[in-house]
Formats: C-alpha cells, structure tokens, sequence
C-alpha cells in the first residue's frame, strides 16, 4: 500500500513522511479517524514507507523487497492484530488469510464487511485476552529484515481491560518497534492506551476526492459520482458499497414522493409505496438517506449559506424551490420521519406500511401544516 494509493488526505500523508524523514517517528500512534476515511489504509501506506529501502520524496518506492512483501501483507516485521468473533482462545493469527484478502480486497475496510469474511453471523467482536497475549510475543522479538517491526491494531476499541496487558510493550517497547493503532471512536478505547499514544486525526473525505475516485476508477458518470458522493458524506467505505446496488436517481424519486405528499394524491401515493417496496432494503436505505440530506440542504439554503450547500445544478435548483415553501420546524419534522424510517427499515420493518405510515406524516407536514410536539411552527 503505497500513499499514492490512498484517496485524498494530503495534509496527513506529508506528516506522516515529514516525520519519517526528520527522524521524529513515536513508537505508539494512535490514527484516530470515522469510517471510510482511510485511516486503516494510511497506517499500512506509513508501516510500508517506513521499511522501504528506497524511499521516495512523496512515497515508498513500490519496487523494492521490502514494499513487494508489504502490497502483499506478508512482510516478516509487518503484524496486525483486529477484532475476532469466536472463543476466547482465537486470536488473529486464526484468520490471517481471511483477513489478507479482506484488506487487499477492499482496503477502506468495515467491521461488517471484515464480519463477512469470516462468516461470524451475529456474535459479539471482541480482542481477547489471548490475543493480547499474542501481541507482546509479535513485539518480544527484534526485526528480522527491516529497520523497524510494527504492529498494526486495528479498531482497539473492542479491547476490554484485559488491554491493560498491553500497557508495558506500549509504554517501554523493544527498540525499532512501532505499535500503531486504528480507531474511529476516541471515547471507547481505554485511557490508560489513550494517554500513552501520540494522536493523529484524520478526517472524513471530501466530496470532490470521493467523487474523483468514483468517476475515475470506478467509471461511473458524473451524475452518478456526484450522488453517492453526496450520499456517501465523507465515507468511502459506504460510497463502495453503494457502487454495488441497483443506480437509481434518488434525487426524481424524493422530489416526486414530496409533490405527490402536498397534493395528498391517495392512489398515486400507494402506486409510489408499491414501488418503493420492490426497490429493496438498501435501495431503500440509501433513498431516505439521500432525502434526510435533502431537507438539511434546503435548510441550509433558507439559512442563506449556500456556499457550503454541496448539491448538482438541477438538485440546486429544486431546493432552492423547496427552501421556499418548507420552513426550519418542517425540514426537521420530516427529517425525524425519514430517520425513523432508516432505522426500521435496518431492522427489516414492512416496506410498504413502513413507507405509507411516513407518506401521511409528511401529508400531514406539508399539507396540513402540523409538527409534533417540540418542533414549534412558524408561518415565514
């Protein structure tokens, strides 16, 4: 995994090498980042530079011994360690292979998606106390070909106490050894790890990058790339799999459940309901997603911002209708449906009660004019 590789985060991947080569490299890192944001893949692209033996300017070189075992995973002074779904005695060694070609298959990797390979169905993730265990022999021994050996701990926040085991190897680890953690939830991992790691924060993904990638490696048109990119809100990992259901236009099909709920249209609205039901769960998921962005991108447009409103040309200027008609309490009593909405249809609610029960609350949103409780309404 060359930095190249890696979509957008410009100002971290010049860090990362900056430290390398003013030689200021800490021992423990902690890549601190929310999902599908690269954070997993930049601590790979870092490991990989930092063996390389002939370092570029910007990046590893790519060529070298070294940088063909680690595109591999297959480094000897390269170690992960990552969450498990079996007995208390499995460790990560268990799945290497599995989780080879997880990585090497997709390298903004999930916790559902990783869950997939090793075929785990609904048991709790955990690191164990016997992968503790695993992790200070790794670290016990010195690098066998490369300057340095690192060990890459990927979500430790699914380490319980039994994390305080690794504290020591941490804190006073052997010389040359890089202990680099990848977490996306600060407030879950352990204060004593916490406090003895240097932080590196890594943010979501812009719109443009995810967009660019799209159209370039994954030859998706502009419309298309624009809308996952959008949908997708700074998640590479969601805008991949968004890449493979069904491209449908998002976009018409809210606008249109919007009109036909103000005009009260019944029967038009049950034809729409029947649709909706066929289109299927993720389908659905990403539909109301992209409606809940919708609405907040209008109320951005009646709060006068749109210069940070990330919307094409003709969704522009739909909202900009909309934002027209639809006040700040309206925008959010919808928004609330739509959530509602998302989060049954995770838990395999009936589309078609489901979407007929939002239909007539946003009826009785744009057409009568009533918010719940809480959402005060006013007229301008």
């Amino acid at each position: 995994m060359q930095f190249k590789d890696i979509i957008g985060q410009g100002a971290i991947k010049q860090r990362l090498i900056t430290s390398v080569n003013e030689n200021r490299v800490s021992h423990a890192q902690l890549f601190l980042g929310p999902e599908g944001a690269g954070g997993l893949a930049l601590a790979v692209a870092y490991a990989q530079y930092l063996s390389c033996e002939d370092k570029q300017t910007d990046d590893s070189c790519g060529v070298c011994s070294s940088c063909r075992k680690y595109q591999k995973l297959m480094h000897p002074d390269l170690h992960f360690s990552y969450p498990t779904f079996g007995t208390p005695k499995e460790t990560s060694l268990d799945f290497i292979e599995q989780w080879r070609d997880a990585f090497l298959t997709n390298t903004y990797l999930s916790l559902d998606i990783w869950r997939g390979y090793v075929d785990s169905g609904n048991k709790q993730a955990n690191i164990n106390i016997a992968e503790c265990h695993q992790i200070i022999k790794k670290l016990s021994f010195k690098p066998f070909e490369s300057v340095y050996k690192v060990l890459i701990l990927w979500l430790p926040e699914f380490l319980d106490k039994q994390g305080n085991a690794l504290l020591k190897v941490i804190e006073e680890p052997q010389p040359n050894t890089l202990f680099l953690l990848v977490a996306q939830n600060q407030d879950q991992i352990l204060n004593t790890i916490l406090s003895r790691t240097q932080l590196i924060k890594i943010p979501c993904l812009n719109y443009e990058d995810i967009k660019g990638e799209l159209m370039n490696k994954h030859h998706q048109t502009e419309a298309a790339a624009s809308e996952i990119a959008y949908l997708s809100n700074g998640n590479m990992t969601e805008a991949l799999t968004m890449l493979q259901h069904d491209t449908k236009s998002y976009h018409t099909l809210f606008v249109q459940w919007l009109r036909l709920c103000f005009g009260n249209k019944g029967l038009e609205i049950l034809s729409f309901v029947d649709q909706m039901a066929k289109m299927g769960r993720e389908n659905q998921k990403n539909f109301l997603r992209y409606g809940t962005s919708f609405i907040r991108e209008c109320t951005l447009l009646r709060a006068g911002a749109e210069r940070i409103v990330k919307l094409p040309e003709q969704e522009m200027e739909t909202a900009k209708k909309m934002s027209a008609v639809i006040n700040n309490a309206m925008a959010q009593a919808i928004i609330t449906e739509l959530e509602k909405a998302h989060y049954h249809i995770e838990r395999n609610a009936n589309p078609k009660i489901l979407f007929l029960d939002v239909s007539l609350q946003i009826i009785k949103v744009l057409n009568l004019k009533t918010v719940p409780a809480g959402n005060h309404y006013i007229p301008n």
